[in-house]
């Protein structure tokens, strides 16, 4: 054991740049908020990584057109939830919080992931789970309200927390689902046809809200979420996921609001303060606790 993990020592490397890029994109998803609308950015986005796939995953999928076949709705369901509703919400999350905020919310997908597999896998959580889970939404309530628990009465001023929070929710029912279903595909044909779906749940917005142009100031920000946020980085974690294993891996997720508010606070000059290192301290240790003894449910990557 000891030589395999001396052998594959730079492993380690693979999901902190997974984490990174993708914190790297909810500072971009921020900073792009006033240049493309939510539904343009996502749709390239998936549009970009659909395009790139193709030359690669088209004669799979068609040689597999029996197996995809036989999947076709778990395929629809699992776009819905991970490609549409979440990375959608997250783009109009956007327009009214904090990158920094959005991080943090993100790191509650372990939490959410334990009581939606409650209700569809019929996983009772532990006690740690439980204590976990409520200091976590303490630590998250602290961090809505800015250190004041009295201010979240004033919902107004939190609707972009609260879209992320329902965006992350929806997230939780995408890594339940690949856990029920266990699909027998390869998981980069997966990822392709889910992304096709994605496109064609895309169109009936297209055609309500229009689409915005690629220009010089949305230009690099599409590009990026639709290659390294969408393909690059699910590429690294699930080759981190082979080389230290799933339980190890998981726990680099927890980088994410760490180094989602260290590239705030330097490219979008976020303020970085007592009540989010308060917060995030709280909702950390509560994310560690819920996962002690809980083996059954794991940490699952972003899109």
């Amino acid at each position: 054991m000891n030589l395999k993990l001396k052998n594959h020592w730079w492993a380690f490397s693979l999901p902190v740049i997974a984490v990174l890029i993708w914190s790297m994109n909810i500072a971009v998803t921020r900073y792009v908020a006033d240049y493309i609308s939510p539904v343009s950015i996502s749709f390239y986005r998936w549009l970009i990584a659909f395009i790139i796939l193709t030359p690669f995953m088209l004669v799979k999928a068609w040689k597999q057109r029996h197996l995809l076949r036989q999947y076709f709705f778990k395929f629809a369901v699992l776009s819905a939830f991970g490609m549409v509703l979440y990375q959608g919400l997250a783009y109009s999350a956007s327009h009214y919080t904090t990158a920094t905020n959005m991080g943090i919310i993100n790191a509650f997908i372990p939490i959410f992931t334990i009581f939606v597999s409650m209700a569809i896998l019929k996983e009772i959580p532990n006690r740690f789970a439980i204590i976990g889970s409520l200091l976590s939404f303490c630590g998250l309530l602290y961090v809505m309200g800015q250190g004041n628990f009295a201010s979240l009465l004033q919902m107004g001023g939190h609707s972009g927390d609260i879209i992320m929070i329902i965006a992350v929710f929806f997230y939780a029912f995408y890594g339940v689902f690949l856990k029920k279903w266990q699909l027998k595909v390869p998981l980069l044909l997966s990822l392709y046809i889910q992304i096709g779906f994605a496109l064609i749940y895309h169109l009936p917005f297209l055609l309500w809200f229009g689409l915005d142009a690629i220009n010089v100031e949305n230009a690099a920000s599409v590009f990026y979420a639709g290659a390294f946020a969408s393909l690059f980085a699910p590429l690294l974690w699930m080759m981190a996921v082979q080389y230290i294993g799933p339980n190890r891996t998981s726990i680099f997720m927890n980088l994410m609001p760490v180094f989602t508010a260290i590239i705030a606070y330097f490219w979008l000059k976020e303020a970085w303060t007592i009540y989010h290192s308060i917060g995030g301290v709280i909702i950390l240790i509560g994310i560690v606790l819920a996962q002690k003894k809980v083996k059954a449910v794991e940490k699952l990557s972003p899109t």
